[in-house]
Formats: structure tokens, C-alpha cells, sequence
């Protein structure tokens, strides 16, 4: 390698490194926010506050309304078991989530008259909440029926065998914690990159890498490769917290998953490099790594799903390199590295590098010249 070049190198990784709270947000950080954020995001739908209005002789809805909160989804709402409250307003006063309303006289009564309605009041202003909890409850008055009173609904016509593949407990960390290990790898590597080569700007030092005897390539490179070096190390740390904390699955090859965080380390670097040609200071270098960040984490599909947008703004996932990084972690650790996926998204990625470090590269050179 070129001697001026891995000084630059060492240089650089020295300077990075030789500050005590940049050795903490580079090798620290990432394992505590890995675990608060692995523990915090969830789109399971928990703790719904359910209430159910029911006299002492309505013992199918007070069954019911045991076995729902015994069953770990849902919480005692207020008022539960008082007839004199309106269950409407214990909606709309944010009092309950869930409000069961049997008929007049009591559900258990209304089962032995043969009409028995069985109303539940929904607050939808949490569509997936609401979803969930019309399917808990589906479930869990059936159960209660059938265990109380003998009745089960007709056996439909056909029926369905149901295997869940790649995570039958349906556990969401297995789910969630690959889309933090994008989050903290983009953290760490587009946030740092752009911040470090502004700085030089911000304090005077960029005068100085221009007069020294050094090519334009030698400092673009010099500024970039340590940290892709320092993203690279990052890998193992976050690996292990996933892997060994929140147990999840690494059915796929180590090397596939190096390469292509190798390939999407290159790829966030290059666009930090870019978005730092346009800044002056780290202000501007902070707000541009915002407007890159916050749109890029919408797109990669960590919080819904890309099928889910409209198909007019789909295409702006397929620029997103989170998005590739995501489904490469995805298929990787969860479902062992299918070989076409793979190529695809690694194909992606390559040519966003190449984009933005060819970009880099020209603005740059204006920015020397």
C-alpha cells in the first residue's frame, strides 16, 4: 500500500480513537443502545386496557374477561364489572382500550335464550391495536365458550394446516433486532464519517491536508477507509448482543454476512463523504445527516413494510441502502442466505457505492481545486 496513504490511515484512526469518548461511542454505545433498543421496539400489541361491564350472575362474560387478562395481552382497565359506567366514555376519557358489553340481562342469560350478542367497543385511533384486539378476543370468547358451555363453531368446509417457518414463536426480537443492527451500523459509519471530514473544515486543518505534499485521492481515502475499519469492527460487537442477549438466529454464513456489511459500510461511508462536500460545519453536517437518516429508516421497511406503501413511492427503497442492508440481515441470520437475494441486494449496494463514491470523488476534487 502507499506509504503516504497508510500513514493517513494511521493518522486518522489515531486521531479517532486517541479521545476517550470516541472510544465510547464507537465501541460502547452501540451494545447499550442494541440492548435498550432490542428490548424497547416491539410491534407485538401489549398491556390493552380491557374493561367489561358485567353483574355477578354473568359468569360466561366474567369468564371471559378473566381469561383475556390471565392470558398476558391485556390489563385491567377502570370500572370494570360496574354497570352504572358508560362504556363510551370509558373510551373516549382514555379510561380503557377494550370495552366488553354484553346484552341487557347478561350474556350468560341471553346463551340459554338462544340470541346472545356480545359487544365489543374498539378504540381505533391505534388501527393495529384495534385489529389485534378484535383477533384476541375472536379467540378467547371461543375458547371460553367451548370450555364453559360445550360449543364450538361448524367445522368449515376446509381447513387450513398452519406451519410458521423461520420463527414459529413468533418472537418479535428476532424480528426487531436486525433492523437495530442496521440503525446502529448506519449510526456509526455514515454519522461519523461526515461529521469527522467537516470537522477538518470547522477548525482549519482542511488548509493544511491541501498544502500538505499529498494527492487529492491520498486524502479522500486517508478520511474514509478507517472508518470503514472502525464500522467493521462494530459488526462482531452488535453480532454478539443479538445472537447471545436476544438469541437471535445466525442460520446463514459469517462470510456472507461480512461482505455484506462490507459492501453497505462502503456504501454509507461513501454518501457521508458525499453530504460533507456540501457542508461548511457540523451543524449543517448534523441537519444532513438527518434529512438522510429519518427518510432512510422509513424506507427500509424496519417499520412496516415496503408492500405496504404506495406503489408510487416504492422505487425509493430500492436507492435506500438500509433497505438492501436489512433484507441481506434478514435472510442471512433467519432463513440461511438464499444465493438469488443475496446477489440482488449486494448488486444494489455495489452500485449505490460506486454512485456516491464517484460523486465523493468530483466533488472533492472541485472542493481542492
Amino acid at each position: 500500500m502507499n506509504k503516504t496513504l497508510l500513514g493517513f490511515i494511521k493518522k486518522e484512526l489515531l486521531q479517532a480513537l486517541r479521545d476517550p469518548r470516541m472510544k465510547f461511542i464507537l465501541f460502547v454505545t452501540p451494545i447499550v443502545q442494541m440492548t435498550l433498543f432490542g428490548v424497547a421496539l416491539s410491534n407485538e400489541v401489549k398491556n390493552i386496557r380491557l374493561a367489561a361491564i358485567f353483574d355477578s350472575k354473568d359468569t360466561v362474560t366474567r369468564d371471559i374477561y378473566e381469561r383475556a387478562i390471565h392470558g398476558g395481552w391485556f390489563v385491567p382497565a377502570e370500572a370494570s364489572g360496574a354497570v352504572a359506567q358508560d362504556p363510551f366514555e370509558l373510551i373516549r376519557a382514555n379510561k380503557a382500550d377494550a370495552v366488553l358489553v354484553p346484552p341487557p340481562g347478561g350474556f350468560t342469560r341471553a346463551l340459554g335464550r338462544g340470541d346472545a350478542p356480545l359487544q365489543l367497543l374498539v378504540d381505533a385511533t391505534n388501527v393495529t391495536q384495534a385489529q389485534a384486539v378484535e383477533g384476541y378476543m375472536r379467540r378467547i370468547v371461543a375458547d371460553t365458550l367451548k370450555d364453559d358451555l360445550g360449543l364450538a363453531a361448524p367445522d368449515p368446509p376446509i381447513s387450513f394446516d398452519i406451519r410458521v417457518l423461520f420463527n414459529p414463536s413468533l418472537d418479535t426480537s428476532i424480528f426487531m433486532v436486525p433492523g437495530v443492527m442496521t440503525m446502529l451500523m448506519v449510526l456509526t459509519t455514515f454519522v461519523l464519517t461526515q461529521i469527522a471530514i467537516v470537522r477538518e473544515k470547522e477548525i482549519g486543518t482542511f488548509e493544511m491536508l491541501i498544502s500538505a505534499p499529498v494527492s487529492k485521492s491520498e486524502v479522500i481515502f486517508g478520511k474514509t477507509i478507517p472508518y470503514v475499519l472502525l464500522g467493521m469492527t462494530n459488526l462482531p460487537l452488535i453480532l454478539s448482543v443479538a445472537v447471545l442477549v436476544f438469541h437471535v438466529p445466525m442460520r446463514g454464513s459469517f462470510i456472507a454476512l461480512m461482505l455484506a456489511t462490507f459492501v453497505f459500510v462502503c456504501t454509507t461511508v461513501a454518501m457521508g463523504t458525499l453530504i460533507s462536500t456540501f457542508c461548511a460545519n457540523q451543524q449543517q453536517a448534523s441537519m444532513g445527516g438527518f434529512l438522510f437518516i429519518f427518510p432512510s429508516v422509513m424506507f427500509s421497511g424496519l417499520m412496516f413494510p415496503i408492500d405496504n406503501m404506495p406503489a408510487s413511492v416504492q422505487w425509493l427503497s430500492f436507492i435506500d441502502p438500509l433497505a438492501h442492508y436489512l433484507s441481506l440481515l434478514r435472510n442471512i441470520m433467519l432463513k440461511g442466505g438464499d444465493p438469488r437475494t443475496l446477489v440482488s441486494h449486494l448488486a444494489a449496494l455495489a452500485v449505490l457505492a460506486l454512485a456516491s463514491g464517484i460523486a465523493s470523488f468530483r466533488r472533492f476534487h472541485t472542493t481542492l481545486s
